[in-house]
């Protein structure tokens, strides 16, 4: 068998004294949408953390792609992050001071893109979602809705291995929300990124092929295939 794209094992974390993860296990292939589950606090978002490089267990392993990542500097990984993996997050955070385009073409002037280059790529992602036109809107101009497209373009622009979705849909209506969940599936199956998607919403987990469920804030977890 072929190892996963991303693996985490036995992952640990506390804070201070209390546990946040206890031996939690999650594998996500190319390809693949998985949804994380469970009540608020139940880890969800510290699990996520862990498996993108963003925080270090305090035991266990994370491996991408067959590199362990907690072996890694800071350096290393944050390098990791830029080139490898892509982020939309619940209320998009967006960078107000910036126009739409030059947000969604953020991820490749830091990776050394050439601006024109850079915002080209950025115009066909918006295009591609539908918001071309608030393209030199800046973010506190456009509705929720064209946020979360923007910050889904964001993540997608640099054509990402992985892509972590932490509550994507949680600032958005139920339409909202189907949209932005229909186009972030399309797009990831397009593309063959593989999606790690947190939520507390069952309509969210159905575009999942699998579910993995956080139980009661322990780390146990259980698996559901579609």
């Amino acid at each position: 068998m072929t190892e996963p794209l991303l693996s985490g094992v036995d992952l640990h974390l506390s804070f201070g004294p209390t546990p946040a993860l206890r031996g939690a296990a999650l594998s996500i292939d190319a390809g693949e949408v998985v949804a994380v589950m469970g009540a608020s606090g139940s880890g969800k978002s510290t699990l996520l953390h862990c498996l993108a490089g963003i925080r270090l267990p305090d035991s266990g392993s994370v491996r991408y792609r067959g590199t362990d990542l907690t072996a890694l500097s800071d350096d290393e990984r944050s390098s990791l992050r830029c080139a490898e993996f892509g982020f939309v997050f619940q209320f998009g955070q967006l960078v107000p001071e910036l126009t739409v385009r030059e947000n969604v073409a953020l991820p490749l002037r830091l990776a050394g893109t050439k601006r024109r280059e850079a915002e080209a790529r950025a115009d066909s992602w918006l295009d591609e979602l539908g918001i071309a036109g608030v393209a030199g809107s800046r973010p506190g101009d456009i509705s929720g809705g064209q946020g979360q497209r923007a910050a889904l373009a964001r993540a997608l622009v640099a054509e990402p291995a992985v892509v972590f979705a932490d509550e994507p849909t949680g600032a958005l209506d139920s339409v909202g929300g189907e949209q932005v969940m229909g186009l972030l599936s399309r797009a990831a199956r397009d593309t063959g990124a593989a999606v790690l998607l947190v939520t507390h919403e069952a309509r969210v987990a159905a575009y999942a092929d699998r579910e993995v469920v956080l139980r009661d804030g322990s780390t146990e977890l259980a698996e559901v295939a579609r």
